[in-house]
């Protein structure tokens, strides 16, 4: 019985052995732009760990890689080391400061933290070198939400859905801002079209504003 259990540890020990030169053998690409597809694709996987390791190579191999460093910082913040993920687009941002994209990760990963005074500071960012950057619109507005300021927050979620008309969060979220401000009928208004939109609405927050409302959907 003894020899059964070594020859089961040799086995795995043997397995692993095999598949850690395979990830070796795997990660001697020398092509940084290679790299950092192969990085991309591990993410779209879910594998974030073998991810960042192609993108560490990727940057290894090409320090001054602006989108290496973003892509980098987008898989860490999916694994929730946010810190790092603020890391890693400050420094896209040095090598390229008009990279609006990093901007905006930056801001989401900040809004993370509960950063949102700089979460907004880098939307405003974002927006200033993006003009048309929708996402960027309707995260600034969720950050106003949160610090209750529901007008700014409006605003900023009536551009993103004159920029994407097909944004559905963008609606939910300017119903949410209707509600705190007690502008029912609007809130209904924008619930309806996220709704018409394929959107499914929390239904927590239908019946409170039902009852808010005092009407029976």
């Amino acid at each position: 019985m003894k020899s059964f259990f070594q020859f089961i540890l040799n086995l795995f020990l043997f397995l692993t052995l095999i598949a850690g030169c395979a990830f070796i053998e795997e990660i001697n690409e020398t092509d940084p732009d290679l790299l950092k597809e192969q990085g991309i694709a591990f993410a779209r996987k879910g594998e974030y760990n073998r991810s960042i390791a192609y993108f560490n190579k990727a940057i290894e191999l090409n320090p001054r890689d602006h989108m290496a460093y973003n892509d980098r910082g987008v898989v860490y913040s999916k694994k929730g080391r946010y810190s790092e993920a603020i890391a890693d687009y400050t420094k896209a941002i040095a090598i390229s400061p008009w990279f609006a994209k990093a901007y905006y990760n930056r801001g989401n990963a900040h809004v993370s933290k509960g950063l949102y005074d700089r979460a907004i500071s880098d939307f405003d960012k974002a927006i200033l070198l993006n003009p048309q950057h929708a996402g960027a619109y309707n995260n600034r507005g969720t950050v106003y939400g949160q610090k209750r300021q529901y007008d700014k927050a409006i605003s900023d979620f009536s551009k993103a859905i004159e920029l994407n008309p097909q944004d559905a969060e963008a609606y939910k979220n300017r119903a949410a801002a209707y509600y705190y401000k007690q502008e029912h009928d609007e809130a209904w208004k924008d619930v309806y079209k996220g709704q018409q939109l394929g959107l499914e609405i929390n239904p927590a927050f239908l019946n409170k504003l039902r009852r808010a409302s005092g009407r029976d959907k």
